[in-house]
């Protein structure tokens, strides 16, 4: 299989993101215009997982100031269903983590739905820790709020 490159992303791949979101995510993807936004938030990071010049895969981060210091947030990180349990979805964990350590972001946080049992590997292995539990987060079923030092001493 040839390989991956994370690339970043823009709004001309906006369509993509979209069909690739409404996979992932069914009823609870976030609308082509919210996607839209996101891509043209001067905060936000996003990147693409590409395999022979087509997106297999997405994330999109954003920072924001807390305190006296910046912190991340994964908004969402979706892998094709064919692409799935290949490593994509840790290299573009990797790949949003380092550009957060390079502006300064000390920790990471990123919701999650508790029964989603490959996402919570994931992070679980990118040492993110349960700090919370979210009722009801996604409409009937509860969310888990994970978060991550980026900068371990």
């Amino acid at each position: 299989m040839p390989g991956i490159t994370i690339e970043d992303v823009s709004l001309r791949d906006l369509h993509d993101l979209h069909q690739i979101e409404k996979e992932c995510f069914g009823k609870e993807a976030f609308t082509r215009q919210q996607i839209a936004s996101l891509l043209e938030d001067y905060n936000t990071i996003s990147l693409a997982a590409k395999q022979e010049g087509a997106i297999v895969g997405f994330i999109i981060g954003s920072i924001y100031g807390v305190r006296d210091s910046e912190a991340g947030h994964i908004l969402t990180v979706d892998v094709v269903s064919t692409h799935r349990r290949k490593g994509i979805g840790e290299q573009l964990l990797k790949a949003v983590e380092r550009i957060f350590r390079g502006k300064g972001v000390r920790e990471c946080s990123l919701e999650v739905r508790e029964d989603n049992i490959a996402a919570l590997h994931l992070y679980r292995k990118s040492r993110y820790i349960q700090v919370g539990k979210l009722m009801n987060y996604y409409g009937n079923s509860n969310g888990l709020l994970l978060m991550k030092n980026l900068n371990p001493a």
